[in-house]
C-alpha cells in the first residue's frame, strides 16, 4: 500500500475512515487531506477526524508552495474559504483534493460571531 506523506511536514499521512468516505491525517502536525468526493460532507467529519491542535496548524499555514500528496507533479493551489476568509486551504488543480491544517477544517465547519467579526479584519492571502 502506498503511504502518503504529508506536503507540508513530510510525515505519514494515516488512513481515517468516516462515514462520508476516507481522509488521511498527518501523524506529526495532525493536517487532513480529503479526496474530492468527501468535499461535500467536511461539516459531518469536521470533529470526528480535525484532532490537532488549531494553533500548530496556524503556525504551518505560511507554509505554501507544496506539491499534492496523490498527485506529487500537480503544486497546491492557495486557496481562501469566500465566507471565512480567515481559513486559508491548499487545492489541487487535477485531483481536486484539499489540505487543511490542523483545526481548520473544525473552524470551518462551525460559523460564529467572531467568525463575521474576522471577515473585516483578516489579511489578505498572498
Amino acid at each position: 500500500r502506498f503511504t502518503m506523506q504529508c506536503p507540508k511536514c513530510k510525515a505519514n499521512m494515516e488512513k481515517i475512515s468516516t462515514a462520508a468516505g476516507d481522509v488521511e491525517r498527518c501523524t506529526a502536525c495532525q493536517g487532513l487531506w480529503l479526496d474530492v468526493m468527501v468535499h461535500s460532507d467536511i461539516r459531518k467529519i469536521a470533529k470526528e477526524v480535525d484532532t490537532g491542535d488549531a494553533a500548530e496548524g496556524a503556525k504551518l499555514n505560511t507554509t505554501d508552495h507544496i506539491n499534492c500528496p496523490s498527485c506529487p507533479s500537480s503544486q497546491l493551489i492557495r486557496m481562501v474559504d469566500p465566507i471565512q476568509p480567515h481559513i486559508w486551504f491548499e487545492s489541487c488543480p487535477t485531483c481536486y483534493g484539499r489540505f487543511f491544517d490542523a483545526g481548520e477544517l473544525t473552524d470551518l465547519s462551525e460559523r460564529t460571531l467572531s467568525d463575521f467579526i474576522k471577515k473585516f479584519s483578516v489579511e489578505e492571502r498572498l
